[in-house]
């Protein structure tokens, strides 16, 4: 009978030593005994402080008054920066469900380029509100299914606050990234960096018959010169790269040039497998390199017959090429990147052929307007400009040193991001922490209605999204308490949902008025994201740490067995 009772009330590993026992046999360990493993309530409350932990880190750096983190990577490398994802991608972290925060961070900025501080803050304070659920015994699943539940009528009460955005209007779409850069490291430069981003996503953007294109990444590339005032930094209408021309005497500069693009090489091809020729005399081997010889000759007149003015080829060019080119006045770059070339395709119109033998005049690009190879500093750039209707460009950074250069990047991107975002999905709501507060209402009035397990966790899943606007009053030193009161009274009636927190005086302000407004599909994927990875961390509730390998050195030496130290001679039983 104590038996059963024990039984009854063991943990699973504790119940198969007790009946092991009872059958009269040794206890039987599954696990390693030497592995660290917390379980239950222990584990979830390490999982809550590890991400409460990692949302601390960053929360200074949320909003117009944020602050600056310096990191100091291995090599001796700094990184300054308020960005969260960038702060984050430096941190070495040991805990898993910390670590599990950074992706979260990481995925936010793939996918929508902005938001990823706030995205972080707000998943540490779910998980924060979740610790008192615990304590009053509520099942992690009972809290999942609250949070999850609380999650659609969110994205409901954000449909409702959201509004359509004219993208004819530039002004409008001005104020829409103003609002992404003003909490950035060059808010004062903002003006010239928001022009520098709707130029580049202009150039770019591809709506053909309803499919929308936009592909930043791949065809808006930023390059840094450090040098000059960040006042010079433009956008081209067309493609720069960090290359020079392989021949002195080759043209540096040409109007309304014809370009060939080409990914095969220019000199004689090598066979792949490993090849032995014999020969029998000296005439023989003459006759070998003559014929190299043809063969890159015959490359070169296949090329010279359609007179282009430059040739761009992924791969390498010999010397006896680029006589022949030299001679018929083409101008030549070798191993350019195979994603330059399709920016210069995009730019130029030309179509990268893959043998010199299937060129046709179709292929070569005519609607670059300038090709000029000049040296900045000690480096040289070739320039692919003035181009009639370039679907690629590069965005020219100037600046005093290269920690500068590599926010302005930053700082770049996540603005070119958000009107990525705008651009497929036109749509926007209040900023300052007006719309957290709208759906934080709406969730708390919605609790009452719900079944009462789910209630608890329904309603903190509203009063978790508080801390944005919270954050916002401490990072500009205001007073919380009363502001905050403030602001829950202001939208207590439900009609001022467009009321938030100025972050540059910590009061109240009307969104509408000040022209802060967000991208409706960052704000729906920083609520979806942070809800869906604490819930997913809660659900969690075994972590098992200390898997080792063995040691490589140390076993081929216990397999010898040295017999001095007891070991028998591994001899001896051959």
């Amino acid at each position: 009978l104590v038996c059963n009772a024990l039984l009854s009330r063991a943990k699973p590993v504790e119940r198969q030593v007790i009946m092991s026992s009872r059958m009269g046999g040794t206890p039987i360990m599954v696990m390693n005994q030497q592995v660290q493993r917390e379980t239950g309530r222990k584990a979830q409350m390490s999982n809550i402080a590890a991400g409460e932990g990692g949302s601390e880190i960053i929360r200074t750096t949320l909003g117009p008054r944020s602050m600056l983190k310096m990191l100091l990577d291995p090599m001796g490398g700094i990184v300054m920066t308020n960005d969260g994802n960038s702060i984050l991608r430096e941190v070495d972290v040991s805990h898993p469900a910390a670590k599990s925060m950074i992706e979260l961070s990481r995925a936010q900025d793939e996918e929508v380029g902005d938001g990823t501080t706030s995205v972080i803050v707000l998943a540490g304070e779910y998980l924060n509100l979740a610790a008192p659920l615990l304590e009053r015994q509520l099942h992690p699943t009972t809290i999942c299914n609250g949070y999850l539940k609380a999650l659609d009528d969110a994205v409901a009460t954000l449909d409702k606050v959201s509004r359509p955005v004219d993208m004819a209007d530039t002004e409008e779409l001005t104020r829409l990234v103003q609002a992404c850069t003003g909490t950035k490291f060059i808010s004062q430069f903002s003006d010239m960096l928001i022009q520098l981003s709707l130029d580049a996503v202009k150039t770019v953007f591809l709506d053909d018959g309803g499919r929308k294109e936009l592909d930043i990444k791949r065809y808006a590339k930023v390059e840094k010169i450090p040098g000059g005032n960040l006042e010079d930094s433009r956008v081209l209408k067309g493609v720069m790269i960090n290359k020079d021309l392989v021949h002195a005497k080759m043209r540096r500069r040409i109007e309304k040039p014809r370009v060939l693009l080409l990914d095969c090489t220019l000199e004689y091809k090598k066979n792949e497998s490993q090849t032995n020729i014999e020969m029998t005399d000296d005439q023989a081997w003459e006759e070998l390199l003559r014929q190299e010889e043809e063969a890159v000759k015959e490359v070169c007149s296949e090329i010279i017959a359609f007179s282009p003015d430059v040739v761009v080829t992924e791969k390498g060019v010999s010397d006896l090429a680029q006589h022949y080119l030299v001679k018929a006045g083409i101008s030549v770059l070798r191993r350019v990147r195979k994603t330059d070339n399709n920016r210069i395709a995009r730019a130029c119109g030309a179509t990268i052929v893959n043998r010199t033998g299937e060129i046709q005049e179709r292929d070569i690009g005519t609607g670059c307007g300038l090709f000029e190879c000049t040296k900045i500093g000690d480096e040289w750039f070739t320039w692919f400009v003035d181009c009639d209707a370039p679907k690629a460009c590069s965005v020219v950074l100037r600046g005093a040193n290269k920690d500068v250069l590599n926010e302005v990047e930053r700082n770049l991107g996540d603005a070119m991001n958000v009107l990525r975002t705008i651009y497929l999905d036109p749509r926007v709501v209040p900023g300052g922490g007006a719309t957290e507060m709208a759906i934080a209402h709406a969730l708390v009035a919605g609790s009452k209605t719900q079944e009462p397990e789910l209630a608890g966790p329904y309603r903190a899943a509203g009063a978790a999204l508080e801390v944005i606007p919270r954050t916002l009053l401490e990072n500009c030193g205001a007073d919380i308490i009363r502001v905050l009161t403030q602001l829950r009274a202001k939208h207590a009636s439900g009609t001022n949902v467009t009321w938030g927190i100025d972050g540059e005086k910590g009061k109240l302000a009307d969104m509408s008025e000040l022209g802060v407004w967000e991208p409706y599909a960052v704000k729906a994927q920083t609520i979806k994201t942070a809800v869906e990875t604490a819930a997913m961390l809660l659900r969690i509730d075994e972590i098992v740490s200390g898997t080792h390998k063995k040691d490589k050195k140390r076993a081929p030496m216990q397999q010898q067995g040295a017999p001095d130290e007891g070991g028998d001679d591994p001899r001896a039983d051959a």
